[in-house]
């Protein structure tokens, strides 16, 4: 294998989408940081009502990642019409989740707060931010269906960029609206759900308007209701499994956050930023994991599976050394965020050993997101992520982080280390699958055009 084209060509994908990644979580970050400034119960009740965010997320990456595999290898192939169509089977669903997830955030706010939490100001609070942030869910879904094109079809940097400048604009909506800066409204956390409105809906006009430019890659109105029934059924063969795998994966995280909801506010405020900082060391990781994808769909569309088959070889091995280096540095990091933790005691004595456990459990995740998310997708081999995570999060996980919380009464520093430790379980089947190599396959067809 040819190391420098290998490198050459995985560091332009790898290094944006780790770079967009960062960049969101920044804006996650930012939240903690300034809503931390405001009082103990604004962090608590915006990190309960974001897992609703969390939620529709899955349906954004179960999606997204499973018009990838198609849109990777038929842009590795050649074909522009099929990416384009593919392109048009994505949005449709998107929508509509995200159409959902807006009305329900606006009708029925303080029942979904409900679902995390049984304090009565947490819920008020949540609500309150619900409401506001409601429609971003729809901007989200349909913008995110144009940054997968752009990442899949060799423009990457393009995808970043709009994310990137999306992030600026809403740190620093963020500082003038929750404190009312220059002028601004004191809004508090409801600044913070406006500040994410106002940057999702500048961020799909910017999407819109790059994708009609000459010889970009567009939503067509012919595509949306005419399409090949092979393509269908491909998407929906190779984009369900990935779906259903994200949706029980990130509801079985969710019932984490549950837990700990009803294990009292310090556990609540060190859980949130845990997961903002856990979220920020972890951006290589995922940049890895989805640019690695990429490039291996695109060798197995073009037919090359021999090299397709190398390069998830040494994407696997990255993971790796890339999971323990970002262990290492949250680790390092730990005294700088106890220090910027405006928390309690108790709850700084919680996010103490919550980064420790985050930093073991990094190691796993990043292998884990390379192979089951990265190289299996690219070539279609997404059942096993499905079948994996109901074993390992709901056979295992969830049920003894139920009985610990509220059966054994468990300290809740042992609660947390159950509930984290997934990744670190199904490790050994991944790596068992993996050799079996049933990922290695080019999943085009001739001919996918109207």
């Amino acid at each position: 294998m040819d190391r420098k084209r290998f490198y050459g060509r995985l560091f332009p994908l790898m290094l944006p989408i780790a770079f967009q990644s960062l960049m969101l979580s920044l804006v996650s970050a930012s939240d903690t940081l300034m809503l931390g400034l405001v009082d103990q119960a604004s962090i608590s009740s915006v990190s309960l009502a974001s897992q609703v965010y969390f939620v529709f997320s899955l349906f954004i990456y179960g999606l997204t990642g499973g018009a990838s595999i198609l849109a990777a290898q038929y842009w590795g192939k050649g074909s522009r019409e099929a990416v384009e169509q593919v392109f048009a089977l994505l949005l449709r669903p998107l929508a509509l989740a995200g159409g959902v997830f807006s009305f329900c955030a606006l009708v029925i706010p303080e029942t979904i707060m409900g679902l995390f939490t049984p304090d009565p100001q947490l819920i008020a609070l949540g609500a309150g931010y619900l409401r506001v942030v409601s429609m971003s869910y729809l901007l989200d879904g349909i913008s995110n269906s144009y940054l997968c094109m752009m990442r899949n079809t060799g423009r990457a940097g393009t995808a970043s960029l709009i994310t990137s400048v999306g992030v600026v604009l809403n740190i620093l909506l963020n500082a003038l609206l929750i404190f009312g800066l220059l002028g601004a409204p004191r809004m508090g956390i409801q600044g913070a759900a406006l500040a994410t409105v106002i940057t999702r809906f500048l961020c799909l006009i910017w999407s819109v308007v790059d994708s009609v430019r000459v010889g970009e890659i567009r939503l067509r109105g012919k595509y949306l209701f005419a399409l090949r029934l092979s393509l269908r059924r491909d998407f929906w063969h190779y984009t369900l499994p990935v779906f259903f795998n994200n949706l029980v994966w990130g509801v079985g995280i969710t019932m984490g956050s549950v837990i700990l909801g009803h294990l009292g506010t310090d556990a609540v405020a060190a859980n949130s930023i845990a997961m903002v900082v856990k979220n920020l060391v972890a951006c290589l990781c995922m940049g890895l994991g989805s640019g690695g994808a990429i490039l291996v769909g695109n060798e197995l569309g073009a037919g090359r599976l021999d090299t397709g088959r190398l390069y998830g070889e040494k994407v696997v091995n990255l993971s790796i050394l890339a999971g323990l280096a970002s262990g290492a540095v949250l680790i390092a990091l730990t005294p700088v965020i106890l220090s910027l933790a405006e928390i309690t005691p108790q709850a700084s004595g919680y996010l103490r050993w919550m980064i420790v456990v985050c930093a073991g459990n990094l190691v796993g995740m990043s292998h884990n997101t390379a192979t089951i998310s990265g190289i299996f997708s690219a070539g279609g081999d997404t059942r096993f992520g499905l079948i994996c995570d109901i074993i390992t999060l709901w056979c295992i996980v969830v049920p003894l982080g139920l009985l610990a919380a509220f059966v054994w009464k468990w300290p809740v520093l042992a609660v947390y280390v159950l509930i984290n430790m997934d990744e670190i379980v199904k490790l050994p089947a991944v790596r068992v699958h993996y050799r079996k190599y049933k990922w290695v396959r080019d999943l085009t067809r001739e001919g996918e055009t109207l």
